[in-house]
């Protein structure tokens, strides 16, 4: 029993990591949309680390976001009779108008060796759209 105590204690903190935290309504929230095949992590706001990829949460006005997009890259794009590689970028978004309270999604996909972005509102309505920043070893 004894050993037993720690170790649920253990797997409940670690299942605690897995929760999203509650939204601020003063502040601006951003999903990132996860797309098969693909991972999206939130990397920095204004230059600064995140601590939490999983999303952005930040205050009313301009921001720039970074994104981390690891994607799929088909080898017919790479050239003849090429295996498919995964090819990692990260991709900055300027976006001057968050609000307090709004929700927005980020949508990320890749068209060939072409990574892309976009920011959408709650309604779906296309605000921003990220640049490529660098791809590689990032």
């Amino acid at each position: 029993m004894r050993r037993l105590l720690p170790t649920v204690l253990l797997l409940n903190l670690g299942g605690c990591s897995l929760i999203m935290p509650s939204h601020d309504p003063d502040q601006a929230w951003v999903d990132l949309d996860q797309p098969d095949k693909h991972a999206l992590q939130a990397a920095s706001v204004d230059r600064q680390p995140l601590e939490d990829d999983r999303y952005f949460q930040v205050t009313p006005g301009s921001h720039e976001l970074e994104v981390r997009f690891s994607f799929d890259v088909d080898g017919h794009d790479i050239g003849p009779q090429r295996e498919a590689m995964t090819r990692t970028c990260l991709l900055k978004l300027d976006y001057p108008a968050f609000s307090a309270g709004q929700r927005y999604e980020l949508k990320a996909g890749g068209i060939g060796f072409r990574p892309w972005a976009r920011l959408y509102t709650d309604d779906n309505r296309e605000v921003a759209r990220a640049r490529e920043s660098r791809c590689g070893d990032v």
